[in-house]
């Protein structure tokens, strides 16, 4: 199984690049690789700035279709990857817990995606999908429809939900899917108690 961190968003609400965003002196996406370094063998970015990513092991690809959006980014990472099964997760979730995830990953027998469900929350960017997907998603795509959520409706598609139960045998915080997209969540990340009072 491989994992596959979606790394090409455009970044407007934080206004810099937020895979490079230091949390304890480390860049978010260097967090991010050593969760799952423990778990696979083979990581995937997908990035339309590859240069970027050059110096770490991992396989770089960029967008298969020239179409931004969190579709297009697990498509070309699905396309890439010869794994029948791969966890895919946003650059952006510094705190992903390399348990949960193994976790997740046994869950997929007879399920196309297994994805975390907190009420009628979804986190699509940290769930597994299936490589067979990939026809369910280049549809969406060529309609210009980049809502992840649309493809848990179509009827050949197999969902296991991830219960909060089970996610709190694992993350009691759920910090797993905390993402960083503007700079008031990243100094909610970053201080601590005290200073995020003041």
């Amino acid at each position: 199984m491989a994992a596959i961190v979606l790394s090409g968003g455009e970044n407007q609400r934080m206004g810099t690049d937020k895979a490079f965003l230091k949390i304890d002196g480390i860049p978010i996406i260097e967090h991010v690789l050593r969760a799952l370094t423990s778990t696979f063998d083979e990581i995937i970015i997908v990035t339309n700035s590859p240069g970027l990513y050059a110096a770490y092991d991992a396989t770089v690809v960029t967008d298969a279709y020239n179409k931004r959006g969190p579709l297009t980014g697990i498509y070309s990472g699905l396309l890439k990857t010869t794994d029948e099964y791969n966890f895919v997760v946003a650059c952006d979730m510094p705190f992903v817990n390399a348990r949960l995830i193994s976790y997740m990953m046994g869950l997929t027998d007879g399920f196309d995606i297994v994805i975390p469900r907190i009420g009628s929350l979804l986190e699509p960017l940290h769930a597994v999908y299936n490589k067979g997907l990939l026809p369910v998603i280049e549809s969406r795509i060529r309609r210009d429809n980049q809502q992840i959520r649309g493809i848990f409706g179509e009827t050949q598609v197999r969902v296991r939900y991830v219960t909060a139960a089970e996610i709190d045998l694992y993350d009691q915080g759920r910090r797993s899917f905390m993402n960083l997209n503007t700079p008031v969540e990243y100094k909610e990340a970053t201080c601590s108690d005290l200073e995020c009072r003041n």
